[in-house]
């Protein structure tokens, strides 16, 4: 156990890999083992105190703060499972930024059967980088550039940028069907739920989360069209959802998708979800130098392009 884990008061001075991250979860991320009902309590009690003062769970810690951790006994961490070696491709690194080439079919994150994701795996590769955290999602089944922060401070920039639409982020899909006009807009508002299987899900509801994604009709055959997107809003399953209901599902997509089209696709040796997030634009969280990344198209992707669609510029 470390100094945590006894009964005793515990002085933390907060370093730069924790600058602006919320009370709760800088004691969380310490305090391994403690339920969360029970950090909150110590908090909102006056027994966790910053600089001899009582916070609230959401205040900012800054650098040089001082934390005030009460005697709380923390059960020894069960040992776990070793995560995989990191082996994926790196499409940009510097100090304060990584931007990962995700296959599909790989968890960004553990949980929901899943024990490991690229977080965990890149975390147990570098055990002493102090941050490494996800900048935003993609799908399990979803390839592309994924955004990953070094710094607490690239990590708050970063979504805030995201949050204000300051990123770009395009996407290429394959969908069924042709859809009418080349260029439009799906505004519908999204709302999530759990099915009855305890499955999450996302569905278009009045009064759900605002959402829009911006369309483009790049290439079309008889039934299929090659679609690229743009995510205004970064709603979960937005661009899977939206699709479906524009009448385009995107060919391979197991929860919103046509499965019987899906099903004749697979007999012609068809798999996975097409849906790539292909490319990302920013300005650098701490530079601010204009950042333009891509990803290629995934072979398998890129095998049904050629064989449906011909030469594809994209």
């Amino acid at each position: 156990m470390n100094d945590l884990s006894k009964a005793q008061v515990t002085w933390l001075e907060v370093g730069e890999e924790s600058e602006a991250q919320r009370l709760d979860n800088f004691l969380l991320r310490r305090l391994k083992g403690v339920p969360k009902s029970h950090v909150y309590r110590v908090v909102r009690s006056g027994e966790v105190r910053v600089n001899s003062g009582r916070v609230k769970p959401d205040y900012r810690v800054r650098i040089g703060d001082k934390v005030r951790i009460p005697p709380i006994r923390v059960a020894a961490a069960k040992p776990k499972a070793a995560a995989k070696p990191f082996g994926l491709p790196i499409v940009h690194e510097d100090a304060s930024l990584l931007v990962v080439d995700k296959p599909s079919g790989v968890a960004v994150h553990g949980g929901s059967g899943v024990s490991f994701g690229i977080i965990e795996q890149l975390r147990a590769a570098r055990p002493e980088a102090k941050v490494l955290e996800l900048a935003h999602r993609l799908d399990r089944d979803t390839s592309g550039l994924l955004l990953i922060a070094k710094k607490r401070g690239a990590l708050v920039e970063l979504h805030r940028m995201l949050r204000d639409g300051e990123v770009e982020k395009i996407y290429l899909a394959v969908v069924k069907g042709v859809p009418a006009k080349k260029h439009f807009d799906v505004t519908e508002a999204l709302h999530k739920y759990v099915n009855a299987k305890g499955e999450r899900r996302v569905a278009v509801k009045e009064g759900g989360l605002s959402a829009v994604t911006r369309i483009k009709l790049l290439e079309k055959s008889k039934d299929t069209s090659l679609l690229q997107l743009r995510l205004m809003t970064g709603r979960t399953h937005q661009i899977r959802v939206h699709l479906a209901h524009a009448g385009h599902p995107v060919l391979g997509d197991d929860k919103y998708g046509d499965f019987e089209f899906n099903r004749a696709l697979a007999r012609q040796g068809v798999k996975g979800l097409f849906l790539h997030a292909r490319r990302l634009g920013f300005k650098h969280p701490i530079d601010g130098i204009q950042m333009s990344l891509e990803s290629p198209v995934p072979e398998d992707m890129s095998l049904f392009l050629q064989a449906n669609f011909g030469s594809v510029s994209i």
